[in-house]
């Protein structure tokens, strides 16, 4: 009879958690509107190399923040628990727009999209950066990748980023699809339940920052 494995549990319930975090965040199924908009003027075969270089561009950002994620607080001499309070405040904006089924002002603005409208290839930027992974997801990446201890915890987020980037590929694919049987009603409603997740994880982040640098509110 097989023993149960606590760490395994717990690896499993922490990576998890880590996707839906990112998955929130990344919002892909979201941005099927915007994806739409800015590739009117491509044909398909544009379309499928912007949906290709998007969705590798979204894994690569997770992957590399993750790998120097360490190096990079290190670099800035912050510490993980300033950098939660931080990340965990745009997580929280973002999760405020995202209710009102809206993209976040921290993502792209009005003038990034116009502009993005003249471009000839908009699949890296801005649709990958900043529409898709922003400061939200590099930061809520790095606080993650700073706390891991092991290399299966790193191969974790790794994990997650190559899920989320075959994710965002599988919803510029449908888009048209998608679009015409859930239309912008079902997009905004699961925009709403993922805003609502990334408030909770938000506020969880904010709250373990505070109380690493202010441990007398522990009392």
């Amino acid at each position: 009879m097989n023993r149960f494995n606590p760490h395994a549990y717990v690896f499993v319930l922490d990576s998890l958690k880590t996707f839906v975090a990112l998955l929130a965040l990344v919002n892909p199924f979201g941005a099927i509107p915007f994806f739409v908009s800015l590739t009117t003027q491509q044909n398909e075969r544009e379309k499928r190399r912007t949906i290709k270089i998007a969705a590798v561009t979204v894994a690569m950002v997770i992957i590399v923040s993750a790998l120097l994620g360490r190096s990079i607080i290190a670099f800035f001499g912050i510490s993980v628990a300033s950098f939660q309070v931080g990340g965990g405040l745009i997580m929280l904006l973002m999760s405020i727009s995202m209710l009102n089924a809206q993209m976040g002002g921290s993502r792209t603005t009005p003038e990034e999209t116009s502009e993005a409208e003249l471009r000839h290839s908009i699949a890296v930027v801005p649709l990958a950066i900043p529409l898709l992974t922003g400061p939200g997801t590099i930061s809520t990446v790095i606080v993650y990748a700073q706390k891991a201890d092991h290399w299966y915890e790193y191969l974790g987020l790794i994990g997650s980023g190559v899920a989320i980037g075959i994710l965002t590929w599988v919803a510029f694919k449908l888009a048209t699809p998608i679009t015409r049987v859930v239309g912008r009603t079902g997009i905004n409603v699961a925009t709403r339940l993922m805003g609502l997740i990334l408030a909770a994880l938000a506020v969880e982040f904010i709250a373990e920052g505070l109380l690493t640098l202010l441990p007398g509110l522990r009392g």
